[in-house]
């Protein structure tokens, strides 16, 4: 009898853990499955690369739960402000960062912190800094790389030919 297997090239641990970071409390089931492993014997190192973690992340996981027991598994809830961007905005906002600048009426060829300013401004009326709006392009798979020259080099073709149109200044003119 021949194992099941995943054939779909769609699931892929990379999709689970980014799924598993939408969906409210999906990351309790990972550490519940996680401590699970670790009962059956599993190396911290090697749950923590299973599952595309720190060690140290499950070291603190295995250390709550010898403090607390099991509801140190319960995810606290998270202290800081609140997210300025609704996720419906932060869709559109991935949508668009895989367009050009200039197809959503912004006069600028790439996307940067300032363009994304302005893009949130002008379309869905949200205010931020040049430094957040880096961070969401970068929170969001994007990231900002510096344009890179290159300085077009000179072939042998046409020299022989520029050079016979090209005149010599006589030496009595050059001074």
């Amino acid at each position: 009898m021949k194992a099941l297997t995943v054939t779909n090239k769609t699931v892929t641990r990379e999709a689970l853990l980014k799924m598993a970071e939408r969906i409210p409390g999906a990351w309790m089931g990972i550490r519940i499955a996680a401590l699970l492993l670790l009962l059956e014997g599993w190396k911290s190192s090697q749950i923590a690369s299973l599952f595309g973690l720190t060690r140290w992340s499950v070291v603190r996981w295995i250390q709550g739960v010898n403090e607390k027991g099991v509801l140190a598994v319960e995810a606290k809830k998270q202290p800081g402000r609140p997210c300025r961007l609704p996720e419906q905005i932060q869709k559109a906002l991935e949508k668009d960062l895989e367009k050009s600048p200039r197809v959503l009426g912004l006069k600028r060829n790439r996307w940067d912190g300032v363009v994304v300013v302005e893009y949130l401004e002008r379309v869905h009326g949200v205010r931020l800094k040049v430094r957040q709006a880096q961070r969401w392009i970068r929170r969001l798979g994007f990231s900002l790389r510096q344009p890179i020259y290159r300085y077009a080099q000179a072939t042998t073709e046409g020299v022989e030919e520029f050079r016979k149109t090209v005149k010599k200044t006589p030496d009595d003119q050059e001074k």
